[in-house]
C-alpha cells in the first residue's frame, strides 16, 4: 500500500518473531529432547533469515526501533518498523569521514553528538568537516575530494545539495552513505535519516486538524521553511502543502469532499533563509509588518526567532512599533509594555523539527507543535551502518527513526535522550580510537 500524505504502514518485526516463537514452542514436549533441540534450531534459522542486516554477532541487547522505507530515495514511500540491534564493537579500527552542511543549530549538533558517541563506543576513528552553510557547495566539494583522496575507509555525506555528486568530477573510490539529506545519485544506495516530505506533512497535518477542531472560517499560515531547495527543505514544503491543502493531491472523487476543509486554510506567505537566527528575525520583521497570520510554520531556528519577536509584538500591541530584526527581546522591556488593555492576536507557532529552544517553547505553551526525528539516534545509526557495510553487509536503503509529533501535554511521556544533544555538549570534530 502506497503511503498517502505521510501515513505509515507499520509491520513490526517483533510481532512476526513472537508468532514464530509461539509456533515453535507449541511443538516442544517434555518427552522428546531431540525434538526440542530441532525446534530450537529451526527457530534460530528462521529468526536469522528474517533479521537480515538487523542481526550481527557483536550486537547490543537493546534494540533501536527504526523504519525501513521503500522505494529508495523517493518522496512518497512505504515504511515498516524494524528492531535494529546496534553493534557492540567493530572488527577493526575503521576511519570514517563525515561531511555536514554546518553545525550552527541543534539539529546538526545532535547528529554530531550521535556520531561521536557511537564512534567512541565502537572504538573507531571519526573526522568531521562542516561546509559552514547550505550555500557553500564549492567548499563541500573540496572537503569531499579531501576525504576521497585521504586514508578514510568510508564517507558519511550530509550534503548541501541533493545533486552534489553530479558536480564531483573525480572517481568515487570509497563507499558513500547519505547522512540526513538525500543524494540524487545511483552511486549512493544507503541513506540514514527520515522522509522529509513526511516531516513537513506531520507539521502541516497538526495545523489542519487544529483548524478543523476550531470555529475559524478562514486561517492564514505563513511558512519559513529554511534554505530554498537546499537539504530537505523542498520536500518539507511539499509535505506541508499536501497536508494543508489536500484537495489538490486527491482523486477527483475526493476533491469535493476535501475542498471545503482545505478552503479554510490559505498559505499567505512562503519565505526562505539560511539557518541563521538573525536572518529569520529579518524575515519575521517584514512578515509581521505586512500581516498577522494565524499560524507560523517553520524550521526550529525560525520558530526560536518567532518566540522572541512575538513576545515583543504582544507587549507592544496597539503601538505602531515592531521590534527591529537585530534586537533580542529584553524581559525588562517586555514588562514595561504590558499595560495594553487589548490582547494581541494569538499566533500559533509550529516547528518542523525539534531544538532545545523549541522544547522550552512546548513546555511553556509558546510553541504548539514540533516534529521530532531523533537526530542523536540518526548519528549513532550512521556510524553503525557504515561499519556494518564496511564489514560486508548489503546496502541498507532508506533507514531511520520514526517521526514523532510533540505537543506540550505529551512531553512527559516522551523520552528525549535520542532527540537532542546534552545542553553542555559542544561540537567535536575528531574521535580517535583507544589503544
Amino acid at each position: 500500500m502506497t503511503l498517502k500524505h505521510g501515513a505509515i504502514l507499520k509491520d513490526t518485526q517483533t510481532q512476526v518473531t513472537r508468532t514464530t516463537e509461539t509456533k515453535v514452542s507449541s511443538t516442544r514436549t517434555d518427552t522428546s529432547r531431540c525434538a526440542t533441540t530441532l525446534a530450537g534450531l529451526v527457530f534460530s534459522i528462521l529468526l536469522f533469515s528474517m533479521s537480515g542486516n538487523f542481526a550481527h554477532a557483536s550486537t547490543n541487547s537493546s534494540a533501536w526501533a527504526l523504519e525501513q522505507r521503500s522505494p529508495f530515495n523517493v518522496k512518497v514511500q512505504q515504511a515498516k518498523t524494524r528492531a535494529y540491534y546496534p553493534l557492540k564493537r567493530a572488527k577493526q579500527a575503521w576511519k570514517i569521514c563525515a561531511l555536514v552542511p554546518h553545525l550552527k543549530d541543534a539539529y546538526w549538533i545532535g547528529i554530531d553528538y550521535g556520531l561521536v558517541q557511537h564512534a567512541r563506543a565502537l572504538n573507531i576513528t571519526l573526522e568531521l568537516f562542516e561546509a559552514g552553510s547550505y550555500y557553500k557547495k564549492v567548499k563541500q566539494l573540496s572537503q569531499l575530494s579531501h576525504c576521497m583522496d585521504g586514508d578514510y575507509d568510508a564517507i558519511l555525506l550530509g550534503t548541501v545539495d541533493p545533486k552534489l555528486l553530479a558536480s564531483f568530477h573525480q572517481p568515487i573510490t570509497k563507499p558513500v552513505i547519505a547522512l540526513v539529506n538525500r543524494i540524487d545519485s545511483h552511486k549512493v544506495t544507503t541513506r540514514i535519516g527520515v522522509n522529509w516530505y513526511q516531516m513537513g506533512w506531520f507539521a502541516g497535518n497538526f495545523i489542519k486538524q487544529d483548524v478543523e477542531q476550531g470555529n475559524a472560517q478562514q486561517v492564514n499560515v505563513a511558512l519559513l521553511t529554511g534554505p530554498e531547495k537546499q537539504g530537505g527543505s523542498d520536500w518539507v514544503e511539499e509535505g506541508i502543502v499536501a497536508a494543508l491543502q489536500p484537495a489538490s493531491k486527491t482523486s477527483s472523487s475526493d476533491s469535493a469532499k476535501n475542498s471545503s476543509k482545505s478552503s479554510k486554510i490559505t498559505i499567505s506567505s512562503i519565505r526562505h533563509a539560511d539557518n541563521n537566527r538573525n536572518l529569520y528575525r529579518d524575515q519575521l520583521y517584514h512578515l509581521l509588518k505586512d500581516q498577522t497570520p494565524d499560524y507560523i510554520l517553520g524550521s526550529a531556528v525560525a520558530i526560536e526567532a518567532a518566540v522572541g519577536e512575538l513576545a515583543i509584538k504582544q507587549a507592544r500591541h496597539g503601538s505602531t512599533l515592531i521590534s527591529r530584526p537585530e534586537q533580542e527581546p529584553q524581559l525588562s522591556e517586555v514588562a514595561q509594555l504590558r499595560g495594553n488593555s487589548q490582547p494581541a492576536p494569538q499566533i500559533k507557532l509550529v516547528s518542523s523539527y525539534l531544538s532545545p529552544a523549541v522544547l522550552r517553547g512546548l513546555f511553556r505553551n509558546r510553541v504548539a507543535f514540533s516534529s521530532d526525528d531523533s537526530v542523536v539516534l540518526q548519528g549513532k545509526l550512521a556510524i553503525d551502518v557504515v561499519v556494518r557495510e564496511l564489514e560486508g553487509a548489503k546496502p541498507f536503503g532508506d533507514i531511520g527513526p520514526p517521526i514523532q509529533g510533540l505537543q506540550g501535554d505529551v512531553l512527559k511521556k516522551h523520552k528525549l535522550e535520542n532527540s537532542l544533544a546534552p545542553a553542555d555538549f559542544y561540537p567535536i570534530y575528531r574521535v580517535n580510537p583507544r589503544n
